[in-house]
């Protein structure tokens, strides 16, 4: 036993494959344990075991095998892996199992096999068994006939495949073994049950006496259905529902419902076998039937009859021998003859079934003629053909045959055909039997029911009556309209005796009670009735298709039949009543009238209608008139009425005012009643007698539209139209022609019987009178709006004259589509038009098409002209195809019968001569525009031989053949084609021309099909074949058709069919399915319904967009208008025909190799989501590689195969670069028309592009980059965002291209980098790049560095990933690198992340070495120094980053308002940056600190809340104050007291409205401008703004620009837009800068884009040439002005010298442009004297100082004019003038004065004018005002203004002092205070100067309130234009002595009004505003210069300055206005301050 221990350890899997059999033993045992333990059916233990299943069950050892066989069971039961093991474990337990002795192992074996088809796999495991039948062994056979028998009765005939098992039955009962053929009896009883009858045929050629036992066996089965008893997994509900019936002992009714759900109808004839018959006929056949003698013919026929009777017959040419057959019935005399030809054409009709289809169009119509022959037998044989027949083609096929017999003289043909007609309707549906077609059948009948024969009638009835029975009243009712009711009646007694083919239950079939439609029973219903109707649409083929559209929809009326829109859309409209009768009604004698209405009419009105008294008679019509308003629609005697007013007189009347009455009166009761036509009879002659009637024609028309109403206008029309021409007057005529054409487009066209119309149109256009010419032409054209173009043809014949004006008429109309249809619909609502929207579409096109006169050239085709076309001689084939040619072209429109021509035209398809093919083909061509759909039913004989050609091996005949096929496509439809077997024929034939053409013929035409035949399933295996064909265009041609099979098929049917290829194939097969389900388009949506429906073109152009739109809402809905092509993309193709039909297929691959037209990019719906899903679930590589392997390029290929232009791609994968070129190229050019397209396939196009990215030459990747810029500009301007998936796969490879070694492909790459930040989250591309820095190429790490500093100091550290600290420490590594340009890059970025960040920095680097540390903090001294960061060499590349903003002025869709305005803060921010580099603002420090704000007032008033989350105060130095502070931005803004509550409500809003004015689309920026201008322009609203000014001239000058480089280009926008546009705009600046608070916020970078955009405008000469474009340049100048007037006066001077510089600077700038801008300046100059006290001097003179720094003196005297140089010094002169020395002062904010030579000019100029004048008061004359008038009156003015200065130096009254100042000056504007002022300290002048600038904004500024948000949100990213850096240096000039607190003091409030915060006291603090009398950026400056020339007095005298300045400070703080205080209060002050910010702090704790 030493062995046993060794096997005993090992795992179980290893024990099952031991050698020892109780090893293996011992293993299955625990195996079988093991298995039943698992729970979870996914668990990985199942698949250790997938290898050994097929051991278990194979096992040597009996025992063991035992065991094996119920392990094996378990696993199959259990695992969800175990399908895989079936063909190998079936096989197995065959051959290994079945032939065991133990009758448990058979047993377990055949449990094994019924488990595996539990789980799916019946197929393999019947396959395995079928082979089983095979073997050598009886009792393997036996053990798998009872398998069979067992899986059949338990799982059913629609599980187990009855096909192959019946046919391998014969060979089993000839079995030897008897064990077999008991077997076998067994098995065939149990088929029996499944199948009943239909097993008879296959057996019948079995031994008599086995048959004879089964029939006995037979006999005895149940007559029960079978039921399933066992269910797959996939059927779990039904074996609930089986159980549950179990239980309660089988429900009768549920019952009933699943037997006919379990037993599927198993056709016999599926079963059978075909036989070939064709070879077996007797070799003289064809000599025999011709033969003289009847005998012979009679033996020919009876061989023929021998061989038919074979129940199924092998496909193939059978046309001669129909011919023949035909010929005998149609001609020969002999009856008994014609009898058995007949039997033969039966017999050859059931043996062929649907592919007899072909022939029936030839045989119906002979057949038809015979029944003249009265012999029974002979009329019996003749139905027993024709029935059969019927049943292989369809209605509508042989309808125009069955038709043309209706009208034969001879009663039995009418009897028979109408018989017929009710055999063929049982085997009807309501969808096989649509109005289309039972309009015309119905027309027929309705003449045979009034026929004299009444075996004729009784047919008729019998037709009709089942008629009625299949298609329900509601479709057959209107085309009874006129029958009266006895007849009425018959046809329903008929209806309900019929029996229909497919039973009662079918949809519109069912029973009709009491003539009530079936309104409302859908197939939702509860209960068995919905359940039965579901059932039968699923099993029966096609009874239901259509029944749900037709029955729903209607909403139940009164009881009353809905009756539908009947004569193609007229006949009877139910009316608004619940009345059930006809339009029709019976004459009523005039007696009977006059009782009626003597009923509802006042007795006075009655007699006074014929009185002598034309007043009577008015008088009379005046109560009528009341009458008939008061009446109710009921009692309303509409016939008695009219027939009164009919009454002499009547229509004679002389009088027009009693006529006028007369006839409104008439369309009253036509409104108001129950009019029918027989009341309109009565009164439309006389109303046409007055249609042209000068006085009462209006209302004669009035009450014609009125009866066309109740009694519908197809109706009303021919009426009117038939009576207007049968009487003489012409302006009748006319006025009745232009009435119509009025109608039809009030009514719309349908049921119009157009042929009626158009011989009165003939006579009309033939009227010597030339307005009733006009009439008719003019309805002519409303006539061409419906009926299309093929309305010219009837008058092809008119003189030219006419014809031309006819013509001129057509063209008016042409794009025009026809108006919705207003009247005539509101009434019969109910009877919608919802009867299938198909059939309307079809039914239109083809009304017209009937119209036309066909010619009959069936007698042309003889039989000498057929013989010629076959001739041997090719000559003279020739000459008969050119008589064909010249036949049709005569007869231009012919009918279906050409006789003997489709079979003669056929042979020449396959004739030797090559050139007489193609005659053929182009014959062809014509016949099927000749035909029109009548060319159906030569589909078959000819349509399907055209295909054959198509695998000619001659390119140029393809073509022709493909052309063909699609005339005759655009015909017939598809339908024809893809039905039977023929399509699935041609394809199996192994031609690769034939196989590509006709596939891709299908992938053209199957997307724009609804819905498809189900025989298109038959081509699937041979499309398989295709898809492995040895030719590569075949595979690529089936490839592309595989979409389109599936859109139509569905996935689970097309992998079904995969089941029957070889492995390795099915493997391939499934995969190409897999990718194809990806690729699948939608179904095209139907046609938008249109009640006027245009023929010919499409479905009018008017629905076309709408369907468009819902196709493609999913991805973009704010697409104000429908692209075409995504109308074509989206596939809702309408079913119209016509080039847009041809045109709508999303098809990948276009015919012809050079056709490129048509889209390059399609639109699959969720492709790209597909695709990334592939890849998420790694179903494809991953796209990430360091070079791109083939695998890569070709997973790419086939991913593009489906959604780029197949000759596109060609290029794009060659391997010459210059077709890369080529087709980058190419999607330039389709960039702009296919967006989304692009967008669609944007996935696949950055991947071929980082493809591109690995080529080696350059020309490929400058083209690749430049389509990249274009591409994600157009990206931003639609605001798309870049996926994940698209980054990842992208970005990475175009950073490898940063590190280029060349110049210009770098600039190219980093302007791209710099354009993906708007599509894609610069945070995420700071990864990217962060990776890109670890390169091995050194240009790559020092771009990528470079490209980390743009980003952090574009949008801040936040953009730092993953955390700031980390990135820095990343990117510190490289200040060590070896390469010099790595290292700069790197401290250049550090030191831009200082700039934004500060000190904090350092922290965040971390330790650096003491190397890399000096490097760096040397650097950021040298930054420090320098005043722009950016290195000048980067400001070049800059730019790039902001080229997009215009395209991206329009906000994200999809943000809320608040992304809006940050989105413009960053846009703007950038601009800012690209400014700066242009070197215009070099004094934008990037050090600002954001410092805290205290309000102490506040905090100490509201101790309980706490406003804004500030830090607790720490007891600090007061030095720190001057530390530049980093504060985070608080969380909760801090909200003055003062804050306006509009700000918190309407700010997000006036942000979104804002962000909408920079849209791209003019109507969404007029409307938000509009918005604005309207909240501007109330007093009480514009406050609102405050805050927002900035933004708003952000988003305007944003949209100039956009006007000007975009819109003003595009061709195709009206130029008025703009105009209006432009107008907005002005308009609404020039409201806001009217206002002056609003227009001081705007900050001088805003005002410098402002000005230039304005000025750009003035000068743009696009503008001068429109209509009204000098209006607009007026208006902007009026504008300029006011900008000038109203901004802040320091910032817009400030933004003048900007812009100035910039357009001196730019060499495109036009001269022009600078003398604008310094005209501009010279106004302000102007302007200065009032201005001056306004103005930041230090701020202008820093402009200046810049400007002079960039145009030295030398250099502005080399400028072409002489104005800068000329504006400058007046600038410099009137600022002097205007100052004096004190300008000296102002120079603070410069740092280095030595830079520019404005000190020594300031200089000059002061000397200049001190020697100019003797005295100082001239020198400070303001507007020049004379000396001798100043002397005059000087005494006085000296003593007055002595005065006033007392006041203002004594404490007590210095307020009155100033205000008593400010009187005086405004009195005597010209007064000169200087000589009092000059004397004092600078303080107290600088102290009065502010005084009295406070006084004039309270006076003049309204105390507007500003709201501290509203200013600290402008802060962001404006500049500040104060450096903390400049101020600590003016601090340094103390010299190192001790400063007292009152300078701290002064620094902690200028830092706090910088924040907007107040230092008032709460009782005397005046409005925020009159505080900061300039928006929070002028103040800041502001403050600042008081500091400095303070600090300039330090150094002059400590002690006053100290003694003085606490005065300073409190008149500052307290915002001027407070008492000046002493001293010791001020020192009082500081006390107060210190213990209120202890109380703070304490409270605080």
């Amino acid at each position: 036993m030493g062995d046993d221990s060794e096997w005993m350890k090992l795992p179980i899997d290893q024990k099952c494959e031991h050698k020892l059999w109780k090893a293996r033993l011992n293993g299955y045992e625990e195996a079988l344990k093991l298995f039943q333990k698992i729970d979870d059916e996914k668990s990985p233990e199942w698949s250790k075991y997938l290898g050994l299943i097929k051991k278990f069950v194979t096992d040597s050892n009996a025992v063991a095998q035992l065991k094996g066989l119920e392990a094996a069971l378990a696993y199959v039961e259990n695992a969800h892996v175990a399908g895989k093991t079936t063909g190998e474990v079936a096989s197995g337990v065959v051959n290994k199992v079945f032939n065991q002795p133990k009758a448990r192992a058979k047993e377990l074996g055949l449990d094994i096999c019924l488990m595996y088809i539990e789980i799916e796999k019946g197929e393999a495991v019947q396959e395995e068994l079928l082979k089983g039948l095979d073997n050598k062994n009886p009792k393997i056979i036996v053990a798998c006939i009872e398998t069979l028998r067992k899986a059949l009765s338990e799982f059913g005939s629609k599980i187990i495949s009855l096909k192959p098992i019946i046919k391998i039955l014969p060979k089993l009962f000839e079995s030897r073994e008897k064990a077999v053929r008991d077997e076998a009896k067994l098995l065939a009883v149990e088929i029996y049950r499944w199948i009943r009858d239909a097993l008879r045929p296959p057996l019948q050629n079995i031994n008599s006496v086995q048959l004879k036992e089964l029939e006995e066996e037979w006999v005895k089965v149940s007559s029960a259905a079978p039921k399933q008893s066992r269910f797959l997994r996939s059927q779990q509900e039904l074996k609930a529902k089986f159980e549950q019936q179990q239980a309660v002992g089988g429900d009768a009714d549920g019952g009933g419902d699943d037997e006919e759900e379990a037993v599927p109808q198993v056709d016999a004839y599926e079963l059978l076998e075909a036989v070939e018959i064709l070879s077996k006929l007797p070799k003289d056949f064809y000599e025999k039937i011709e033969a003289k003698k009847w005998q012979e013919r009679k033996e020919a026929l009876e061989a023929v009859e021998l061989l038919v009777k074979n129940p199924k017959l092998e496909s193939g040419d059978y046309a001669d021998l129909v011919k023949v057959l035909k010929k005998v019935v149609g001609k020969d005399t002999n009856v008994m003859l014609v009898a058995l030809a007949a039997k033969c054409l039966a017999g050859l009709a059931a043996g062929l079934r649907k592919k007899f289809g072909q022939y029936a169009g030839h045989v119906v119509p002979t057949i038809l003629e015979k029944f003249k022959e009265k012999k029974p037998q002979v009329v019996q044989a003749l139905q027993e053909a024709i029935d059969a027949i019927f049943l292989t083609t369809t209605l509508q096929n042989i309808s125009e045959d069955v038709l043309a017999v209706m009208d034969n003289k001879n009663p039995t043909i009418k009897q028979q055909t109408s018989l017929f007609i009710a055999r063929s309707f049982r085997h009807c549906t309501p969808s096989t039997l649509p109005k289309s077609l039972l309009k015309p059948f119905c027309a027929a009948l309705l003449k045979h029911i009034n026929d004299s024969a009444p075996e004729v009638r009784d047919a008729g009835f019998e037709a009709l009556g089942t008629a009625l029975k299949v298609a329900g009243e509601k479709a057959v009712n209107p085309f009874l309209a006129d029958v009266d009711k006895l007849k009425l009646d018959r046809i329903k007694e008929c209806a309900e005796k019929v029996e229909l083919v497919y039973g009662k239950k079918t949809g519109g079939a069912a029973e009709k009670k009491e003539g009530k439609p079936i309104t409302g029973k859908t197939p939702v219903l509860s209960g068995t009735g919905g359940d039965k109707e579901t059932k039968d649409a699923a099993t029966k083929p096609g009874p239901l298709k259509k029944a749900p559209a037709a029955k729903t929809g209607v909403p139940p009326k009164k009881g009353k039949p809905a009756a539908s829109a009947g004569t193609g859309g007229a006949g009877a409209k139910g009316k608004k009543g619940p009345e059930t009768k006809e339009i029709f009604e019976s004459e009523l004698s005039i007696e009977v009238c006059e009782e009626k209405a003597a009923a509802v009419l006042p007795a006075s009105c009655i007699q006074q209608l014929d009185s002598g008294n034309w007043k009577e008679r008015l008088a009379c019509m005046e109560e009528f008139q009341k009458a008939v308003e008061l009446m109710e629609r009921s009692e309303m005697p509409c016939q008695a009425l009219v027939r009164m007013l009919a009454k002499k007189p009547g229509w004679k009347e002389t009088n027009f005012q009693v006529m006028q009455m007369k006839l409104h009166i008439v369309a009253l009761i036509a409104q108001k009643g129950n009019f029918s036509k027989t009341s309109a009879q009565v009164v439309l002659d006389g109303l046409v007698d007055k249609v042209g009637d000068v006085k009462c024609g209006s209302n004669a028309k009035e009450a014609m539209t009125a009866i066309a109403e109740a009694c519908q206008l197809p109706w009303t029309a021919e009426q009117v139209v038939a009576m207007a021409f049968s009487q003489k007057n012409p302006k009748n005529q006319s006025e009745t022609l232009n009435w119509l054409s009025n109608a039809i487009k009030e009514f719309g066209f349908s049921g119009l019987n157009v042929k009626a119309f158009i011989s009165n149109v003939k006579t009309a256009l033939a009227a010597t009178n030339p307005a009733v010419r006009t009439s008719a032409i003019t309805l002519l054209g409303v006539m061409y709006l419906y009926v299309g173009p093929p309305l010219r043809m009837f008058f092809e014949d008119e003189k030219p004259a006419l014809l031309s004006q006819i013509d001129a008429e057509f063209e008016k109309m042409q794009g025009q589509t026809a108006p919705a249809p207003t009247r005539g619909i509101s009434r019969h609502s109910g009877a919608g038009e919802d009867d299938g929207e198909e059939e309307e579409q079809e039914d239109v096109g083809n009304d017209v098409v009937d119209l036309l006169p066909r010619t009959d050239i069936g007698d042309k085709i003889t039989a000498e002209l057929v013989s010629k076309i076959g001739d041997k001689n090719w000559k003279i084939r020739k000459e008969g195809l050119d008589e064909v040619t010249s036949i049709i072209n005569d007869a231009k429109f012919i009918q279906a019968n050409i006789g003997e021509l489709p079979a003669a035209l056929k042979s020449r398809l396959n004739d030797s001569n090559k050139i007489l093919v193609q005659q053929t083909l182009s014959i062809l061509q014509q016949l099927a525009t000749a035909m029109g759909p009548n060319i159906k039913q030569h589909v078959k004989n000819l349509g399907i031989p055209v295909i054959t050609v198509l695998g000619d091996s001659k390119n140029n005949v393809r073509a022709a053949a493909l052309a063909t096929v699609n005339a005759w496509a655009e015909q017939t439809g598809m339908k024809e084609w893809l039905e039977g077997e023929d399509l699935s024929e041609e394809l199996k034939k192994e031609n690769p021309f034939l196989r590509q053409e006709l596939l891709g013929w299908l992938a053209e035409k199957l997307p724009t099909l609804r819905s498809v035949p189900s025989d298109l399933l038959l081509c699937v295996p041979h499309l398989y074949s295709c898809l492995e064909d040895r030719n590569g265009d075949v595979r690529k041609k089936a490839q592309d058709a595989l979409p389109f099979f599936m859109m139509h098929l569905g996935f689970e049917k097309m992998a079904k069919a995969t089941g029957k290829l070889k492995p390795t194939s099915k493997d391939q097969v499934l995969a190409m399915l897999e990718k194809a389900k990806a690729n699948m388009p939608a179904k095209p949506a139907p046609p938008p319904k249109a009640s006027s429906r245009a023929v010919g073109g499409a479905a009018p152009a008017k629905f076309q967009p709408a369907s468009a739109l819902a196709e493609d809402s999913g991805s973009n809905t704010m697409e104000s208008k429908p692209d075409p092509k995504k109308a074509k993309a989206g596939g809702a193709s309408s079913k119209a025909k016509g080039i847009q039909g041809k045109k709508v297929l999303s098809k990948p691959n276009l015919k012809e190799d050079d056709d490129k037209s048509g889209p390059i990019f399609i639109i699959v719906p969720n492709g790209k989501e597909q695709r990334m899903k592939d890849e998420k679930g790694l179903k494809v590589l991953k796209w990430n590689f360091t070079t791109p392997r083939d695998e890569y390029i070709e997973q790419l290929k086939t991913q593009m195969s489906s959604c780029v232009a197949k000759w596109l791609q060609d290029e794009m994968f060659h391997a010459d670069f210059q077709h890369h070129n080529k087709a980058l190229a190419v999607m330039v050019e389709h960039l702009e028309s296919e967006k989304d397209g692009v967008i669609s396939c944007l996935d696949l196009i950055l991947k071929w592009l980082t493809l591109r990215f690995f080529d080696t030459n350059t020309s490929v990747l400058m083209k690749a980059l430049e389509y990249l810029k274009l591409l994600f500009s157009l990206l931003s301007q639609e605001e798309y965002h870049l996926t994940e998936n698209e980054a990842s796969s992208f970005i990475p490879y175009l950073i490898l291209k940063v590190g280029e070694p060349k110049d210009v492909i770098r600039k190219d790459v980093r302007a791209i980098l710099n354009r993906m930040c708007l599509i894609y989250p610069a945070s995420k591309m700071f990864t990217f790049i962060m990776e890109g820095t670890k390169s091995k190429n050194s240009k790559q790490r020092a771009e990528c560095l470079e490209e980390l500093g743009c980003l952090v100091e574009s949008y801040g550290m936040n953009v730092c990933q993953p955390t700031p600290g980390k990135a820095l420490k990343e990117m510190a590594t490289h200040i060590g690198d070896r390469d010099n340009t790595v290292r700069n890059a790197a401290l250049n970025t550090i030191v831009t992340v200082y700039n934004v960040h500060g000190d904090q920095v350092f922290k965040l680097i971390g330790n650096l070495s003491e190397k890399d540390m000096s490097m760096l903090e040397e650097r950021i001294k040298r930054s420090a120094k320098r005043p722009s960061v950016t290195p000048m060499r980067q400001a070049e590349e800059k730019p790039q980053r902001t080229q997009n903003i215009s395209a991206n002025a329009s906000m994200l869709r999809k943000g809320p308002a608040e992304d809006m305005s940050s989105k413009l803060k960053i846009m703007y921010r950038t601009y800012r940056i690209q400014n700066r580099n242009m070197g215009s603002h070099s004094e934008t420090a990037h050090t600002v600190p954001r410092e805290f704000q205290l309000d102490l007032d506040e905090i100490e008033n509201d101790n309980s809340t706490v406003r804004c989350e500030m830090p607790a105060l720490v007891q600090h130095k007061l030095d720190d104050i001057f530390e530049p502070v980093l504060i985070p931005e608080p969380k909760i803004r801090a909200v003055s007291p003062h804050f306006d509550d509009m700000h918190s409500n309407t700010a997000s809003t006036i942000n979104f409205v804002i962000s909408q004015v920079a849209s791209g689309d003019i109507n969404t920026s007029i409307q938000a401008l509009a918005q604005i201008d309207e909240v501007l322009r109330q007093e009480d609203k514009a406050e609102a703004m405050s805050g927002h000014i900035d933004q708003f001239l952000i988003a305007t000058f944003m949209q100039l620009r956009l006007i000007y480089n975009t819109h003003m280009a595009d061709e195709k926008l009206d130029k008025d837009e703009i105009v209006k546009l432009y107008s907005c705009i002005i308009g609404s600046m020039i409201s806001l800068f009217r206002i002056e608070s609003l227009a001081r916020e705007a900050s001088t970078g805003v005002l410098k884009d402002l000005m230039h955009g304005l000025i750009t405008l003035m000068l743009d000469s696009r503008v001068e040439d429109l209509e009204e474009g000098e209006q607009v340049i007026r208006s902007v100048n009026l504008l300029v002005v006011k900008v000038l007037e109203k901004s802040d006066q320091t910032n817009i001077l400030s933004a003048l010298l900007v812009l100035l510089q910039d357009s001196l600077l730019a060499t495109a700038s036009s001269p022009k442009f600078s003398e604008l801008v310094m005209k501009c300046l010279w106004r302000m100059v102007r302007l200065l004297p009032e201005t001056i006290n306004s103005i930041n001097l230090d701020r202008i003179l820093l402009d200046i100082h810049i400007f002079m720094k960039v145009f030295p003196k030398e250099k502005l005297k080399q400028c072409k004019s002489e104005f800068p140089i000329r504006t400058l010094k007046t600038l410099l002169h009137t600022l002097c003038k205007l100052k004096g020395p004190k300008i000296l002062d102002h120079l603070t904010m410069i740092d280095n004065k030595n830079e520019s030579e404005l000190e020594a000019h300031l200089c000059r100029v002061m000397k200049h004018s001190m020697d100019q004048t003797g005295s100082k008061a001239d020198k400070d004359t303001e507007k020049g005002a004379s000396r001798t008038e100043e002397k005059a009156s000087k005494a006085k003015v000296n003593d007055i203004l002595a005065e006033i200065f007392k006041k203002i130096g004594s404490k007590e009254n210095t307020k009155e002092g100033l205000a008593e100042l400010y009187e005086y000056k405004k009195k005597y504007s010209d007064a000169d205070i200087e000589p009092f002022l000059k004397n004092s300290s600078q303080f107290f002048q600088s102290y009065v100067e502010r005084g009295l600038r406070l006084i004039e904004t309270e006076r003049e500024g309204k105390g507007r309130i500003a709201a501290s948000t509203g200013i600290s949100s402008q802060m962001e990213g404006t500049c500040v234009p104060a450096s903390t850096h400049t101020v600590s240096s003016s601090i340094g000039n103390t010299n190192g002595e001790e400063v007292g607190p009152s300078v701290y003091l002064e620094r902690l409030k200028i830092l706090r009004q910088r924040c907007g915060l107040d230092n008032a006291k709460q009782e005397d603090r005046p409005p925020l505003t009159s505080l900061l009398s300039k928006p929070a950026l002028p103040t800041v400056a502001s403050s600042t210069d008081m500091l400095h020339s303070k600090l300039s007095q330090l150094r002059e005298s400590r002690e006053q300055y100290q003694h003085l300045d606490l005065d300073s400070n409190q008149t500052h703080s307290s915002g001027i206005g407070t008492t000046l205080a002493s001293p010791s209060s001020a020192a009082a002050n500081i006390d107060d301050l210190k213990k209120r910010l202890e109380r703070i702090k304490s409270s605080r704790k």
